[in-house]
């Protein structure tokens, strides 16, 4: 018996007539007979016999009944199921991403996300680039996004927008009163500044080269975030990038750098399968949290949406 059969069979065996299960499940009497008859066919023995008028279940019948209703009540858990997934219900999303995204758009991105979807199992992991494009590539993250548009067969990227490098001086620095800093204006500061082998550490020793300057930061870091307090020590002068709210911390002067630099700002995703609906929700969240973020007055100037 297919589905549809054991749908007639057990609205028969419910509602006891021909007319009222035929009714019940919107078809035609002489289609819901058919619909039997083919079934006791498969089957090779009668479901009904009719005594004295009246549609009476078999004994093979009388024993099959449970087990429609299980599969019915299966079935029935399998559609609540699937409705719930389209609706929030269930599921789950992991993402990756680097420290600038987790301190600036990302938060409003997550709160919007578990507000829509409260019944999403969210987990989150504020991890650098590379790990990020790593757990992308072994699907222990469903989604990325960092400060790199690197792409690779197991991961793809899309630009959203992106953020200048600007550098970071103690309130009282000398060259506070600057509107903009270049390579030239570092050379006699300590500098606080990205590895040569990133991204960022490219870009900028190919504009340090330019200006004659060698790019030799005296404190490389992985992240940007961990230049703050070694510039509100004063350490240094930092050359980092322009995502995470820098104004907000104490004892800070950001200044734009030139010549311009800018960083692209990439929500990734693994290649090896599709992004679920609860995930693909949340990668436009992230699309829509940034664009809201570089609007803000405060940040416009230093981000570009895509």
């Amino acid at each position: 018996m297919n589905a549809r059969q054991i749908e007639v069979f057990r609205t028969i065996m419910r509602l006891g007539t021909l007319t009222g299960a035929a009714q019940a499940l919107n078809v035609s009497q002489p289609a819901l007979s058919q619909l039997l008859l083919h079934a006791e066919d498969r089957l090779g023995y009668k479901l009904f016999r009719r005594l004295r008028g009246r549609l009476v279940p078999t004994p093979e019948a009388q024993l099959l009944f449970p087990e429609a209703e299980r599969l019915h009540r299966d079935i029935e858990g399998f559609r609540r199921f699937a409705e719930g997934l389209r609706e929030g219900e269930g599921g789950s999303v992991r993402l990756a991403a680097s420290a600038p995204p987790s301190l600036s758009f990302l938060p409003q991105a997550l709160m919007a996300f578990r507000a829509g979807l409260p019944g999403v199992h969210l987990s989150a992991f504020v991890v650098p680039h590379q790990i990020a494009m790593d757990m992308l590539g072994r699907g222990d993250a469903d989604l990325g996004v960092t400060l790199s548009d690197k792409a690779t067969p197991l991961v793809q990227a899309e630009t959203i927008g992106q953020a200048e490098l600007v550098c970071l001086l103690p309130s009282r620095h000398r060259l506070a009163r600057r509107k903009a800093l270049g390579p030239e204006d570092l050379v006699e500061e300590t500098l606080i500044s990205y590895r040569k082998d990133s991204l960022p550490g490219q870009l900028l020793d190919q504009e340090f080269a330019r200006a004659g300057i060698p790019f030799r930061p005296q404190v490389e870091i992985d992240v940007s975030i961990i230049a703050l307090s070694f510039v509100q020590q004063g350490i240094g002068v930092a050359v980092v990038d322009g995502l995470i709210p820098w104004l907000a911390h104490p004892g800070l002067v950001v200044r734009p750098f030139r010549p311009l630099v800018r960083l692209p700002i990439a929500v990734l995703c693994g290649t090896r399968r599709p992004l679920s609906l609860q995930q693909e929700r949340l990668r436009a969240g992230l699309r829509d949290a940034f664009g809201a973020y570089a609007a803000d007055p405060v940040s416009r100037g230093l981000l570009t949406p895509a």
